[in-house]
């Protein structure tokens, strides 16, 4: 049975870097094509016209919130929970009494930028908090696992290919990354890149529970400040901290936590793979466009 993609899925996919070949095409011209589409740089991407974005029918979302279980199941599940879990899970209350959170975008760089209240420091050679402007939201928000080497570098969380493929994904969604010192281009909604922490572990190690119950709050603050409409969970810490108040999904291996649109503090979360991951495995590509397009979704039910 042939596959049948529309002009919007074929755009995405293409964003993405997933070529498909239909019948009654010519094969040499469109594998010519997409060539030149995953060559082109973030610059001249950015100048192409942009891809129509996803449709979505607000009638019949394409998932919904997941139930938040009995009081009684909660507690079972918390009893049950990893100590990372639950020192993630105890988190917002325990840093939501220090001063971060009165901050505003440059004070919190600042801070963070100096900060040694945990071993993660000793890893830093710049931190990679994004700031935006005063009074500047972003629609989206991604928030990946703490950075690697080339983010540490960068200051600047998904660098490198990851990044690159990354800008392609929200490009296909009619969003771009943002900064204070980088607005999106006219026409694309912002979306903030985040690190779960702040500093590169140090050697890359992972980091301990205490460190990311300590650097949370400064994720929370930029979740205020930016006051996203969604939030993508790309990574294994970024999702233990993002799906804190849904213990049940965290017992979940990866693959089942998606396709479900969670909530943290009040905001749409979904899950997704990591631009490294789709890097090595081209196929889930298509997965993640799901992804992609059930936070869509969330961002036309919360409208």
């Amino acid at each position: 049975m042939p596959l049948q993609l529309d002009t919007r899925q074929r755009a995405m996919l293409l964003e993405m870097g997933v070529h498909v070949w239909l019948p009654g095409t010519d094969f040499g011209v469109q594998a010519a094509t997409d060539g030149v589409a995953a060559q082109a740089s973030p610059a001249s991407a950015s100048a192409r016209p942009q891809p129509p974005r996803p449709a979505t029918n607000s009638a019949q979302p394409a998932a919904s919130a997941s139930p938040r279980p009995a009081a009684a199941n909660l507690a079972s599940l918390a009893a049950s929970a990893s100590p990372a879990v639950a020192a993630l899970q105890g988190a917002g209350a325990a840093n939501d009494l220090g001063q971060i959170h009165t901050l505003g975008w440059a004070a919190l760089q600042q801070t963070a930028a100096g900060c040694q209240a945990c071993g993660l420091c000793a890893g830093r050679t710049q931190s990679t908090l994004t700031t935006l402007t005063d009074g500047q939201s972003a629609k989206w928000m991604v928030v990946g696992d703490p950075p690697d080497e080339d983010e540490d570098a960068g200051g600047h969380a998904f660098a490198g290919d990851a990044g690159v493929l990354l800008d392609n994904m929200l490009k296909a969604v009619g969003a771009a990354r943002a900064s204070a010192d980088q607005p999106p281009a006219p026409g694309l909604d912002a979306a903030l890149l985040a690190n779960v922490t702040a500093c590169r572990p140090p050697n890359g190690r992972n980091p301990q529970p205490a460190e990311l119950a300590q650097c949370a709050a400064y994720l929370q603050r930029q979740i205020a400040l930016a006051q996203p409409q969604v939030i993508l969970a790309m990574g294994r810490f970024a999702t233990q901290l993002l799906l804190a108040e849904h213990p049940d999904a965290l017992a979940q291996p990866p693959g089942k936590q998606r396709g479900t649109v969670y909530r943290y503090r009040g905001i749409p979360v979904v899950v997704t793979y990591t631009p490294k991951a789709l890097l090595r495995n081209s196929p889930d590509k298509g997965k993640a466009w799901a992804d992609l397009c059930l936070a869509v979704d969330a961002i036309a039910g919360a409208a």
